[in-house]
Formats: C-alpha cells, sequence, structure tokens
C-alpha cells in the first residue's frame, strides 16, 4: 500500500468521528513522517506509509483530539505544547488577542493577566505579540499550568511571564493593562463532540446551568483589576453576550463586541 493510499483509507475510517477526516488523515501522516503538513502534500505519497501511522489512526478513531495526538497546537503566532488536561487552543479564540491589537497597536499594553491561562495560550500569544510586555497567566489546575511553563520556556517567555494556581483572581492585587480570559461558558449537560466531552477538561468547559457562573466571578474581579485605561478580552458562547454584557455593565463597565472569522460575536471588549 501506498501512502497515498493509506491517506484515502484513514480519511474514510475517521469520517465517523471527525469533521475534518482528509486534514486529520494528512496531520496524522505527516507526524508519522516527521514533516510538516506543507511537507507532505510534496512529498513522495507513493512510498510505503510509516508503521506508526495505523496506530496515530487508531487513536483519532478512538476521539482523541489530534492536539493530543500530536502534542501540539499552533495559536496565533505560537506553536503550544498540549496534552491531557489542558484545553486545546481554538481557533476562535484567537479573536481576543486581535481586539487587544486593534486597542493597544504595535505598542502593546505593558501589564497582561490571563485569567484561566490552560497551558499558557493567551498570555504567551500576546507577550509574543508586545515584545516588552510582562504577565501573569492564572489557573486552578496545576496540570494545565505544568504544559503553560513548559511552553514559556521553549518560546523564551519564561522571563516575562509568571504562572499561579489560583481560583480565578483570588490573591492578586495589583492592576493590568489588558486582561484576557476564555473561561468555561457551557451549559451543563449540553451534548459536545466526543473529542470535546470524553478527553478535555470538564472544568474548563461546563459553567453552571445556565453557562454564566465563571462570568458573574469574573465581573467584579476584571472591575477591580482592570487599570483606567486598560481593556478586558473576554471570550463568550453563542448567544451569551447580552446576559454576559449586563453582568459587566453592572460594574460601570463598558461593553463592546467583537465577532470571530465565522461572523459570532465571539469577544466581549470590557473597559471603563
Amino acid at each position: 500500500m501506498t501512502s497515498r493510499e493509506a491517506l484515502a483509507l484513514a480519511a474514510a475510517r475517521l469520517k465517523a468521528t471527525s469533521d475534518t477526516p482528509r486534514l486529520d488523515a494528512e496531520c496524522l501522516m505527516a507526524e508519522a513522517l516527521d514533516v510538516e503538513r506543507e511537507a507532505l502534500l510534496l512529498s513522495d505519497l507513493d512510498r510505503p506509509p510509516p508503521e506508526t501511522f495505523n496506530g496515530l489512526v487508531d487513536r483519532r478513531s478512538a476521539g482523541e483530539p489530534i492536539a493530543y495526538i500530536i502534542g501540539r497546537r499552533a495559536f496565533w503566532r505560537i506553536e503550544l505544547e498540549v496534552g491531557p488536561g489542558a484545553l486545546v487552543p481554538r481557533p476562535d479564540s484567537e479573536t481576543l488577542i486581535e481586539a487587544a491589537l486593534d486597542h493597544f497597536g504595535q505598542d502593546g499594553p505593558s501589564r497582561v493577566l490571563d485569567l484561566g491561562t490552560g497551558p499558557g495560550t493567551l498570555l504567551l500569544a500576546a507577550l509574543d505579540q508586545w515584545p516588552r510586555a510582562r504577565g501573569v497567566g492564572v489557573d486552578i489546575s496545576e496540570e494545565a499550568l505544568a504544559y503553560a511553563n513548559r511552553n514559556a520556556e521553549r518560546l523564551g517567555l519564561s522571563g516575562r511571564a509568571s504562572f499561579r494556581v489560583a481560583d480565578w483572581a483570588a490573591g492578586l492585587d495589583e492592576r493590568f493593562d489588558l486582561i484576557l480570559c476564555n473561561p468555561p461558558y457551557v451549559e451543563a449537560g449540553c451534548a459536545l463532540p466526543v473529542d470535546v466531552m470524553e478527553w478535555e477538561p470538564h472544568q474548563a468547559l461546563f459553567a453552571g446551568a445556565d453557562g454564566l457562573s465563571a462570568y458573574r466571578r469574573l465581573a467584579p474581579e476584571i472591575a477591580r483589576l482592570l487599570v483606567p485605561a486598560g481593556l478586558a478580552c473576554v471570550e463568550i458562547g453563542a448567544g451569551q453576550e447580552a446576559d454576559v454584557g449586563l453582568l459587566f455593565s453592572d460594574m460601570a463597565l463598558k461593553v463592546g463586541e467583537r465577532r470571530d472569522l465565522g461572523g459570532h460575536i465571539r469577544c466581549l471588549t470590557i473597559g471603563r
């Protein structure tokens, strides 16, 4: 069998567990060959597939996220190590960085806070974007922060990024120019794809019966920690803009909206 034929068979098999079966198969083949996907598409696909390829396909067929299988995920301008215990970064979350970039421009903020940082996703993307910025990433999960610390070290950002285990902003008393947050916002009992529901950490996904419990905690904390000319960028789920926006406007904060590439309101921008 050639690698080309193996890719076709894998894509057909993965249709049952993935919305992007061909892309998944190509990513797994590239991982097995230890090349970038772009290089795979230009390589000799008529040679036999690597022996490890079928095992990777087996894992994806069982529902394991691609990012966990290959151990990394691209986000903004960086690549992050991810795995069990860490929420997989999504392209939609890049909307928060885009909103912050529009607000601060190339000069950027001085101090950045990422609440619920997971593997360091938003904080490290921001520090990579603005070389003079420094920041703090907070998460309640020590397992997720282990990824964050390794990512900061590998990206050369450990001198400007610090991480702490805490329940949201508990114990923080300094103020920040930019606050980034992608909290859990899925309603309890909501049906999710297998690769999310059975693999990713539920504490990073679910937020009470109405999906708003994290925002109720965050609104007064963000009001307390944001400098007068600062900006908070907070990710929301579909249709949550009115309810979440009210929580922040009740704190005497100004609320704006930012749409993702799919046209959905994905980010609330919050200032004074």
